[in-house]
């Protein structure tokens, strides 16, 4: 196999992997297989198949993406997920679980920083994630410097889906080298395939078709893994095991609006208008000269004028014929003579529940609630008990495609911390666990609903509070009642006493009088000054009288 473009970052620990063998190859869960196939003149790299698949579901995937009603509907999930600000990023990492240091902590984010500049994400959010969202996969060429790998990604480049394929291949094996192995002793030789995976790029792609163009999926460019970030919607075709979009639910029902809409403009355009019946009265003429006679009528009081929009112009346009004609038919001695009826046009055209029935259907299926078409009514910010199942159900899906977008972060982020030294690869396999990215918000629906379950908390709060101390105590309250976690206890101690030490909040040591306010115990008195304490009338004075002994 020829040399592979790009980098690899090496493991230390891959002479120990090859101890770790099994006979099932890598499956394809992420939509790759093995393309491999044997010929008259050897082995050779077999993209036709899916090639020409992938190729056409994506250009199928762009054209839904330009109907009307699915950009509607792509646009509504594309701005739930991207929340754009003017002064705030849509996406921010969040290192708070992460078992490391502060300084570790600190190059993670400032290289998360350096991979969106690069990006340039905080501009081109949306057009990145609708990208990813409409194809299905999204390509990336980490670019670095080959003499200065340390220095990190220098630049990153966008690949149009079309031109990149992830392939897996099994490696070729020497003759003399033992494809099989023997795990037990006394067991029969078991093949344990070594598989090679890596990109192909295709400047001009082209799917093969026909033996002339056999061998054109291996006319590109081979990247290897490390250098390319690859992400995919993780929708699989497990039968053909093709990468979906999450707008191929939404073919047929696309399809079927348009067959709908494009029937009913027909429906329209032939029924609506009113057409005339001309009965032409021929008296005993001959069948010849009566066609004839019924021709020049015809063509006497025909107006065949034509409006040109492109032009301005009226003109005469006879030689075309229209469906639109009216009826002209000859009418023999003894009938009532020439007469001119009329033709209603069709009925009910202004029924559109089919229409309305298969763009509820295209919402469905691309997982948009049906509240949000645009003939619906406007936005409730009532009560969150008024919301739709469907808006909760919407809220979920768009975390799912966050946390799926993610990956192409997380995969980019690992190349910048391994060149750069800042972790090893098994230390990285920890710290992946624990790295989160947080995305700006816009879900009223979801933030009415936090509201509301607060207040309700808050509510069995306060009705529970004579009880605490005799039935409850305050750590219960906290956690059963109120659903405050570990971590968030701790927090909010750690705030209180902060705001009891600056003087916010009072100190609740601190004795109170009759009417709650708390009484100044430093000495010094107020407003009134330094007040003498009264004598204790009901008590007889100790001091004895002068010439007395006490």
């Amino acid at each position: 196999m020829a040399r592979l473009f790009g980098f690899s970052i090496e493991d230390e620990n891959n002479n120990k992997l090859k101890t770790v063998v099994s006979p099932v190859p890598q499956n394809n869960e992420d939509g790759v297989d093995h393309y491999i196939a044997s010929n008259f003149y050897g082995q050779y790299l077999d993209l036709e198949g899916v090639y020409k698949s992938e190729f056409e579901l994506v250009k199928r995937y762009r054209e839904m993406a330009l109907h009307p009603e699915c950009d509607t509907a792509i646009e509504d999930v594309v701005n739930e997920a991207i929340v754009s600000d003017l002064n705030d990023t849509p996406v921010t990492i969040n290192l708070d679980n992460l078992p490391a240091s502060d300084g570790i902590k600190r190059k993670i984010r400032d290289e998360f920083k350096n991979i969106k500049d690069l990006l340039n994400f905080d501009s081109k959010s949306h057009e990145i994630f609708r990208n990813w969202y409409v194809d299905g996969r999204l390509y990336y060429h980490k670019v670095i410097d080959i003499k200065n790998p340390q220095e990190g990604i220098q630049e990153l480049r966008y690949i149009d889906a079309l031109k990149m394929r992830h392939v897996r291949e099994e490696k070729k094996k020497d003759e003399k080298q033992d494809i099989f192995k023997t795990v037990r002793p006394n067991q029969e030789p078991v093949k344990f395939p070594e598989i090679n995976e890596y990109f192909m790029y295709m400047p001009r792609p082209t799917y093969a078709g026909g033996m002339g163009d056999r061998y054109s999926g291996t006319k590109g460019i081979k990247f290897t893994k490390d250098s390319i970030t690859y992400c995919t919607s993780g929708l699989v075709d497990r039968n053909k095991g093709v990468v979906l979009s999450y707008l191929h639910k939404a073919i047929k029902s696309l399809n079927q609006l348009r067959m709908i809409e494009d029937s009913l403009v027909i429906y329209r355009l032939s029924r609506a208008p009113e057409r005339r019946i001309f009965y032409i009265d021929v008296g005993n003429l001959p069948k010849i000269k009566a066609e004839q006679y019924l021709k020049d009528v015809m063509h006497r009081y025909r107006n065949k004028l034509v409006y040109d929009a492109s032009t301005g112009e009226v003109r005469d346009d006879k030689k075309f014929m229209s469906m639109l004609e009216d009826f002209w038919l000859p009418r023999r001695e003894g009938g009532r003579g020439t007469e001119i009826s009329t033709l209603p046009g069709g009925q009910n055209l202004g029924e559109l529940s089919d229409i309305q029935y298969f763009q509820k259907k295209l919402y469905r299926s691309l997982g948009v609630p049906e509240s949000r078409i645009a003939a619906e009514g406007g936005f409730n910010l009532g009560r969150s008990s008024e919301i739709l199942r469907d808006e909760l159900k919407f809220s979920k899906f768009v975390g799912r495609l966050r946390k799926r977008f993610s990956n192409m972060f997380l995969d980019m982020l690992k190349t910048q911390c391994l060149l750069k030294n800042i972790c090893t690869s098994q230390d990285w396999d920890i710290l992946v666990e624990h790295i989160q990215f947080d995305y700006m918000y816009d879900n009223h629906f979801a933030e009415l609903k936090e509201k509301e379950l607060l207040e309700g908390r808050l509510g069995l709060a306060q009705l529970a509070e004579p009880y605490l101390g005799k039935y409850y105590s305050v750590e219960y309250l906290r956690r059963k009642v109120l659903q405050q976690t570990d971590e968030e206890i701790l927090e909010i101690d750690a705030q209180i006493e902060d705001e009891i030490k600056k003087g916010i909040l009072p100190d609740p040591n601190m004795p109170v009088d009759e009417f709650g306010n708390p009484i100044d115990q430093s000495g010094g008195g107020g407003m009134m000054g330094n007040v003498p304490k009264d004598s204790n009338p009901d008590e007889t004075s100790t001091q004895a009288p002068e010439g007395e002994e006490p």
